[in-house]
């Protein structure tokens, strides 16, 4: 089995043969994507594979950088800036300022279509489906010639309130393809059926996009695959890291946009079975960002659409994660005030930190940790990458602030370790739980190294640090099953006389989905479940599950008592007395898949640590230069203790023990950091 994530920086490759985990780490080129994903699997091996599990951020970087394809949006006339008018909400943070205003334009509100390429044309249905307005073909085709000159390679149609009647839409499409000919059209009644014609539209625009991006490239990759003698599955990952056959997930891309941080999050649900930790917090500390989720009894938080930026929403089922512009790529700056800042600003893959030598001037986190000590300049990245201390020296020494050069680093990675921090007690709040009770899983390149700090400062259980934490989310890849989606919108109110309808609504999406994908029915498992909201709500609570079996006036109670449980579980409140309304049913069709499992090393010895393999100074840390001794990740056994302050290294990631901490290795790999006791650090 494999898996791949494909990040900006890096692209994480993971094989598993004969129950044995083998990694590679191969150097993410944004020009030529698919080369990356190509090397690692030669490196590794992939002939002999039965499938080969997929997940990129090739596509969201392209949207957060507006590296976008040229595409058209035809829209119902009066609403061609819908794009740019958003859903009308404050952010979080102008959410108590008076001066906080939205950007509108193609120069300030960055809309995913400039306005020249967004016609309004002339037609109306009305909310009950009923045309108010015939649609004007005259009109239509006049919008589409202006399409054609200004050569869009495709387009994106989103018209008021056809996911209820499609009719206008279909007849836009055939209209498009005879004036443009057979470029890619996405239509949004098929794309996401689902009220709001804001996030309806964006979510086709951003469909219509990943096609343009994705198709070559899965091609490329496929086509590449087999040059090196795989004959096995090549699937890709969505955003609750649930798997996709490539050509499957091709209809609608916009699906895998998140496919990353999910993927993450699954690997941790995977870990905590092994260790019987059902509540975990997971951190992911990439090249950009630091991205939190949350297991409680076992599951993560899943919900019906996410942003990929402020009001930039994206209709498709998605793992809760919360990010937060904190990672081993971000950017040291001052602020107005003179303050250092940490991110949002990433030095990206290229020229990356200044300590790479790649050209890069600006001081990132990773430099900050350089300079402390915490990484060995001559084996980084299993060797790919010589850091260069000098560079890194220089960028902190030109930062204009009134600080000793000592300051500047020790406070640099201060302020990306509590901005983390912030991070993780805002997710744990949102959902009712104490951080206090659950343990953090850290991974990613840089979380072994910044999360450990967060033991002291939120007084966590733990933190486990994962066997190949660098490349844990390309092991969720392996953790999932294959899943087949579809949904619809209809407001039904949960009661008996829409049983029937309901039923029936159920019913047609699963033989659907079975024509579709040829499945066998007895062969795979169907998984049913609503968004609802209480009456008077204007959002849903989503993925409401619905048992097996045929709907009934006899089991609405159930399904409506199924909810004010879901809703109590994400809120910490329940109001049952007021009625349920059904708005999005879903059905997913899910074909057990091949996992990879933890598999115990036997019982612990809990010896004496052992020796370490050498000593370094760490610096800037604490007011003090420490000689700390350094150890080789693989030399500590089940039940062995390494005192702080302390480096673990291993090939692809640095794990650092501060002082008044214990790490002690587990019976499945892992490195569970805990607060020492007196008696231990006596």
């Amino acid at each position: 089995m494999f898996g791949v994530d494909v990040g900006g920086t890096f692209t994480d490759v993971v094989a598993v043969k004969d129950g044995k985990v083998q990694v590679t780490k191969v150097p993410s080129n944004p020009q030529d994507p698919q080369s990356a994903v190509l090397e690692g699997a030669r490196r590794l091996g992939v002939a002999d594979s039965a499938v080969f599990n997929h997940a990129s951020t090739k596509g969201l970087n392209a949207i957060l950088t507006r590296s976008l394809p040229k595409i058209g949006f035809l829209t119902t006339h009066g609403h061609r800036d819908m794009l740019d008018a958003g859903r009308g909400w404050r952010p979080f943070e102008g959410q108590l300022n008076p001066h906080w205003r939205r950007s509108f334009g193609d120069a300030k509100g960055r809309p995913l279509v400039p306005r020249y390429l967004r016609r309004g044309v002339a037609e109306r249905i009305l909310a009950d489906g009923s045309v108010h307005q015939a649609l004007e073909l005259d009109d239509a085709r006049r919008h589409l010639e202006v399409l054609k000159r200004c050569e869009v390679e495709a387009v994106a149609i989103c018209l008021i309130n056809s996911y209820v009647n499609p009719a206008h839409e279909l007849q836009l499409r055939d209209l498009a393809r005879e004036v443009l000919g057979e470029i890619p059209i996405s239509i949004s009644s098929e794309t996401s059926p689902r009220s709001r014609e804001y996030t309806r539209a964006s979510t086709t625009v951003i469909d219509i996009m990943m096609k343009l991006m994705y198709e070559d490239y899965a091609h490329d990759i496929n086509t590449g695959l087999q040059e090196q003698g795989f004959n096995g599955k090549l699937n890709f990952a969505d955003c609750t890291a649930s798997l996709v056959p490539w050509q499957e997930a091709l209809r609608h891309p916009y699906r895998i946009l998140f496919a990353g941080p999910a993927a993450g999050a699954a690997s941790c649900v995977q870990l905590g079975k092994a260790l019987q930790e059902p509540n975990l917090i997971c951190a992911d500390v990439g090249g950009t960002s630091t991205d939190v989720a949350l297991i409680e009894a076992g599951e993560t938080f899943t919900n019906d659409s996410f942003e990929v930026e402020f009001d930039m929403v994206i209709s498709a089922l998605s793992t809760d994660i919360s990010s937060v512009g904190a990672g081993g790529g971000s950017i040291i700056s001052i602020s107005s005030t003179g303050d250092i800042q940490v991110g949002p600003e990433s030095a990206g893959a290229y020229p990356g930190p200044a300590c790479y030598g790649r050209g890069g001037t600006l001081p990132t986190v990773t430099d900050a940790c350089a300079l402390m000590g915490f990484l060995n300049p001559k084996d980084f990245a299993e060797g790919q990458i010589q850091l260069d201390l000098a560079p890194a020296r220089k960028a902190f020494e030109d930062l204009d602030a009134p600080l000793s050069f000592e300051q500047r680093v020790s406070y640099a990675y201060r302020i990306a370790v509590h901005n983390i921090a912030e991070e993780v007690t805002n997710v744990a709040i949102r959902k009712g739980t104490d951080p206090r009770e659950f343990s953090l899983v850290a991974y990613g390149s840089a979380g072994p190294m910044l999360l450990p700090a967060l033991l002291e400062i939120l007084q966590l259980k733990s933190i486990i640090v994962p066997p190949n934490p660098g490349l844990f989310s390309a092991l969720g890849l392996l953790s999932t099953d294959t899943v087949f989606s579809d949904s619809r919108t209809k407001y039904l109110a949960l009661a008996p006389d829409n049983a029937g309808e309901i039923r029936e609504i159920f019913e047609s999406m699963e033989q659907e989905l079975i024509e579709r994908t040829g499945a066998d029915p007895s062969r795979v498992l169907i998984q049913r479940s609503f968004d609802g909201r209480l009456y008077g709500q204007s959002w849903e609570t989503p993925f409401v599950e619905v048992p097996a079996g045929p709907i009934t006036a006899e089991t609405l109670p159930g399904l409506i008592e199924s909810f004010h449980q879901e809703y109590k579980r994400r809120n910490s409140l329940n109001f049952p007395a007021i009625p349920v309304q059904a708005v999005t049913f879903r059905v997913q069709l899910v074909v057990e898949a091949e996992r990879f499992e933890y598999t115990a090393s036997g019982a612990p010895n809990g010896g004496p640590a052992p020796e370490p393999a050498t000593h370094r100074p760490i610096s800037y840390f604490r007011g003090e230069t420490v000689n700390a001794p350094v150890y080789d990740r693989a030399s500590i056994g089940p039940g062995q203790s390494v005192l702080g302050p302390a480096i673990i290294e291993e090939e692809l990631c640095t794990t650092v023990v501060l002082r008044g901490q214990q790490a002690t290795a587990g019976r499945f790999g892992e490195l569970r950091l805990t607060a020492a006791s007196d008696q231990e650090l006596s």
